[in-house]
């Protein structure tokens, strides 16, 4: 038997990119100091913008001079993923509750595992073959349809996705950084093939009132009643007071570099006998990106990007502490690693102590 439980419903519609993308910021903030009940926010961004991932650097995944041309905001988003363009050809989904709910699981694979059934089931109940394809996608016939993402926030355990009504692939390919233009063709060539949308599969865009039934409709299959509500003025002093603050900053949009200004500037050179700094990507289940300084052998300073999920988001820069010092070794490097997984309680779903291993050895023989 489903336990039932009457969350929030906050319903509202087109919204600038700064809202659309960091609002719920503000809702976890409230909900993490039991100011503000559990709640589903349903919005969508009024203008289009540039998201990038917790964990990624910036001008290494965006082609910036070109969002700026276009002016076409960059938002850093407080949960893990890749770098996606977006605009009103979506519907976002925003599930904010207390790690405390019954309804909520604990562990990340299991909480997209349930709560991406909604998003399953919209698609179904819109004629589209969905599934749900672990970690976090939704597809139909091996085209992604839908892009999720999941993180904590104090107490507050958050999930983020979207219903794709439509996609500009052009400008998809436009906003993110390649080796080189012939790249760039084959890149949008290439999400033609592998994303779909609402558009392709059913020859028309449904309308949103209905989608957004549908979504209402579907968490309450899963125990949840939604009760339509409004932003408080608790949570919109969050908002403009810390959030908002907080992504207009560089040190928040360029944060990699700024907790490793050497790295993040210094691409593979030769600094000296014995020291270099090196770079490197590691394909797992989700891309590792290692920048790091070698000097005699020994990892002399490093830091990892990627768009993988960690939660506590914050574990990562703690584990680029434990590493530094190490020798460039396999098994002391893996034990450390798994060390610091049991330690701090590390969920990175799809992603191994090993394979931040295999990473740091790959960058080590560059």
């Amino acid at each position: 038997m489903v336990t039932a439980e009457t969350w929030r419903l906050l319903d509202l519609g087109g919204l600038d990119p700064l809202e659309a993308q960091c609002l719920y910021e503000a809702v976890a903030l409230a909900i993490d100091r039991g100011q503000a009940p559990n709640t589903v926010i349903l919005c969508y961004p009024a203008k289009p913008y540039v998201c990038l991932g917790f964990h990624q650097e910036l001008e290494k995944e965006i082609d910036v001079k070109f969002c700026r041309r276009r002016k076409l905001p960059i938002i850093r988003r407080p949960v893990g993923g890749g770098a996606v363009y977006l605009d009103s050809g979506q519907q976002f989904y925003q599930i904010v509750a207390s790690e405390d709910s019954p309804l909520v699981p604990f562990e990340v694979d299991k909480f997209f595992e349930k709560f991406l059934q909604v998003t399953v089931h919209v698609y179904r109940a819109l004629g589209v073959p969905a599934v749900y394809k672990p970690i976090n996608d939704v597809v139909v016939n091996g085209r992604k349809i839908s892009g999720n993402g999941a993180g904590k926030i104090g107490k507050a355990t958050v999930l983020v996705g979207n219903i794709i009504f439509d996609l500009n692939y052009d400008t998809m390919a436009q906003v993110l950084k390649v080796p080189d233009e012939k790249f760039r063709d084959k890149l949008a060539k290439s999400m033609r093939e592998w994303v779909s949308s609402l558009k392709q599969e059913l020859g028309y865009i449904p309308t949103r009132d209905y989608v957004n039934h549908l979504l209402t409709e579907e968490y309450k299959k899963i125990g949840i009643k939604l009760i339509p509500g409004l932003l408080s003025g608790k949570e919109k002093e969050v908002f403009v007071k810390e959030v908002k603050p907080k992504h207009l900053s560089k040190e928040w949009l360029y944060m990699p570099k700024f907790r490793h200004p050497k790295l993040g500037e210094r691409r593979v050179v030769k600094v000296a006998e014995n020291v270099r700094i090196v770079e490197t990507s590691y394909k797992a289940k989700k891309m590792i990106r290692v920048t790091m300084e070698i000097a005699f052998d020994k990892i002399r300073d490093i830091l990892i990007s990627g768009d993988f999920f960690m939660i506590p988001e914050q574990a990562l820069p703690k584990l680029e502490e434990e590493l530094v010092g190490l020798s460039i070794d396999r098994g002391e490097i893996l034990n450390i690693v798994k060390q610091f997984y049991g330690k701090v309680k590390v969920q990175a779903s799809g992603i191994e102590p090993v394979d931040f291993v295999e990473a740091i050895m790959k960058a080590a023989e560059v």
